[in-house]
């Protein structure tokens, strides 16, 4: 009798255990639309590390085209720790929220033109642990790092195709944007190894793609270079920087002898004092507490208060009124008391930056034949695009289709330039940061163009 209450309690522990571990849920309604979603949605957790002990949740939105062949991608914000909803809210998803001032009610959606699921199944991850609804079961602090994010999505990914075994021979990419321009090389290059040394399941990978991404150190020093290309510090400013200060423009780093660099740093942060560094179009609004008042045409003054999409910072009130109201949770299968409440980018992430320089990934990936897409927002100051074409050029590919503008709908939306090795850089002209969701149906034309294999 006592062993087969034993065998009895294994069998609970393992399906209880298994149920906990991995979880699915069909999405047919979200609070704040209209009707059923008119596309296939599924969120879930899958657990990686250690005994899965941390529970990865994402978001699984199908092409809205031909699921069974077209592209299935795995999405990656940046942050680090910032929530994938970012970009399937903000950016590249079907739906987003509706550009109206945040009166306190639930927040409502409406469609979005240029969605990438029209033409690609994507996987929107919260990683690594700490962002979005992404948490761990023990409740101890959870540690991370670049090397132990790119792991942790490459179990993951690994875990997501066997329970989803339809989409295992599909041509497989991973994407995202910012501080995911670190990990998503290394993501890659784990899946190109696994292949190569024959781990179940085969992945079809093809190559990845990466929007204003971090990849080398010095990078924001590129932010001087921008500052003057964009007329926000003067000629005559920017050549004594560069004269005084040697390449290194952050204060810390500088020598209290260098008195000259220093006081042109201090003449360089007064100029661009309320500059919004995401978009430098855009108004700035983390200060302003009154209406702002902007001259119209006419001549009359016009109100604009905090809360309106003057200020497009105001999104953040949406998605956290949004994503922490009970019954969006209850509609996302979140786990009750899993986490607290959410936050659009983790605040106690106990995350470590140990990966500087992502050159040599790219150079081995693409020796290796994988393709990747490299563009800009070239109106973004957070990573600027003279930074990213540097390191692109750093590579010493050979050019086979030069700098040359390429158009949507017979106007220019950016610059482009292919390299041998399969890898395309892309400038969006207007773009900003999240260029996708500062120019939607450029990017759109511009994705649905490279991963058809079409030239820009």
């Amino acid at each position: 009798m006592d062993r087969f209450l034993f065998i009895i309690i294994i069998v609970i522990i393992f399906c209880f255990g298994s149920a906990i571990s991995t979880s699915t849920g069909t999405v047919q309604y979200l609070p704040g639309f209209q009707g059923p979603l008119p596309f296939q949605m599924e969120t879930g957790y899958v657990g990686v590390d250690e005994n899965e002990d941390i529970q990865l949740f994402y978001y699984f939105i199908q092409s809205e085209s031909n699921p069974k062949d077209d592209p299935l991608i795995l999405w990656i914000s940046g942050g680090p720790g910032c929530s994938s909803i970012m970009g399937f809210l903000y950016e590249i998803g079907p739906i987003k929220f509706e550009e109206v001032p945040y009166n306190g009610s639930l927040p409502t959606f409406t469609f979005r033109s240029g969605s990438w699921t029209q033409i690609a199944n994507i996987i929107f991850l919260d990683i690594p642990v700490g962002a979005g609804f992404s948490y761990r079961r023990s409740g101890q602090a959870s540690r991370s790092d670049d090397f132990l994010l790119a792991d942790q999505a490459y179990e993951f990914i690994r875990k997501w195709l066997k329970s989803h075994p339809e989409f295992i021979s599909n041509p497989f990419y991973i994407g995202g944007e910012s501080y995911s321009g670190r990990p998503i090389p290394v993501i890659t290059q784990l899946i190109s190894n696994g292949n190569e040394a024959g781990s179940e399941p085969y992945i079809n990978l093809k190559g990845y793609f990466l929007g204003n991404p971090r990849a080398f150190p010095g990078e924001d020093n590129f932010r001087i270079r921008f500052s003057n290309g964009m007329g926000l510090i003067s000629d005559e400013l920017y050549k004594s920087l560069v004269h005084h200060c040697h390449g290194e423009y952050r204060l810390e780093y500088i020598s209290s002898n260098n008195v000259a660099c220093r006081q042109n740093l201090e003449l360089y942060q007064q100029c661009i004092a309320g500059i919004e560094m995401p978009q430098i179009l855009e108004p700035n609004c983390s200060n302003i507490v009154e209406p702002i008042e902007l001259p119209s045409q006419m001549g009359v003054k016009e109100q604009y208060p905090l809360s309106s999409f003057y200020c497009r910072g105001q999104l953040n009130n949406l998605m956290l009124a949004w994503a922490n109201d009970a019954g969006v949770r209850e509609a996302l299968h979140i786990r009750k008391g899993s986490i607290g409440e959410w936050e659009r980018c983790g605040s106690n992430l106990n995350f470590t930056n140990v990966l500087e320089d992502t050159r040599p990934y790219h150079l081995n990936l693409s020796k290796k034949g994988y393709r990747s897409l490299i563009y800009s927002g070239d109106h973004d100051m957070v990573i600027a695009h003279q930074s990213t074409e540097a390191w692109v050029k750093d590579l010493n590919y050979s050019i086979t289709n030069r700098w040359r503008s390429w158009k949507y709908r017979g106007q220019i939306a950016g610059y482009t330039e292919s390299y041998s090795n399969k890898m395309t850089y892309a400038t969006v002209k207007g773009g900003g940061h999240a260029t996708p969701d500062n120019k939607p149906e450029e990017c759109f034309a511009m994705f649905k163009r490279w991963i058809s294999y079409q030239p820009l």
